[in-house]
Order: structure tokens, then sequence, then C-alpha cells
């Protein structure tokens, strides 16, 4: 599948980031994987990622500060970001759609869900 979508999966939980990674390529899904927003952002070097899906709490750079570095990314300004947290606060959800987040999953999540709003996502 060369038409394989490229997904890099952000969470500093390895168990959390290896049973999504291990989801999304099941599904037919490219995925590369990180541990912190500061790990990811150095994957944003010119290659192709068709959506970012970023854990909102850890370290080193959280969800909003990796939202906010990749929207001043000229390149990257219309990549797709889907935040994965147990965070539910309104003020928190507000300030990532503010920062240019796409969209929000609350863990726990079903796979099914997650990989249905990346289809609707990207095409």
């Amino acid at each position: 599948m060369s038409n394989s979508k490229y997904i890099l999966v952000v969470d500093d939980s390895e168990s959390i980031r290896e049973a999504v990674a291990f989801g999304l390529e099941e599904a037919g899904f490219k995925v590369e994987k990180a541990i912190n927003g500061a790990d990811a952002l150095e994957r944003f070097d010119g290659k192709k990622i068709d959506l970012l899906l970023t854990d909102f709490h850890m370290p080193e750079m959280n969800g909003l500060e990796l939202i906010r570095n990749v929207r001043s990314l000229e390149q990257y300004k219309r990549v797709p970001i889907l935040v994965l947290t147990t965070e539910t606060q309104r003020e928190i959800i507000q300030q990532t759609k503010n920062a240019g987040g796409t969209g929000w999953i609350v863990k726990p999540f079903s796979m099914d869900k997650l990989i249905s709003t990346i289809h609707r996502l990207i095409r």
C-alpha cells in the first residue's frame, strides 16, 4: 500500500504509544512514534506527515506546546492534529483548539472510534 497515510503518534506512556501504533498499523496506516513533544517536533523535518496524534500531558514539551510549534512551521500548518488525553476540562480543550488542534479524543477510547475519526480527518 504505497498510498498509506503517515501518522505521528506522540505519548510518554509506552504502553499507550505501542497499543495505538499497533491498532493504526493494523488499520493500514504508516506510524512513527515519539516519546514527547520535543522528540515529536524533531520529526517535522520536511517529510510528509498526514496526521499528528498527541497526548496532552507529557514531560519536556506538552501537547499544547507541540501544537503551537507545529502550527508555526509553514509546511505543517494544515496537518490535522488529534489530542488523545484523559483531560476533559473545557479551558484546556479550548486552549488546544485555539492553538490549532483539530480534534480531541478522551482516554480510555475505542480503537474503532479513533480510526473512524482519523478517516474523517484525512482522505
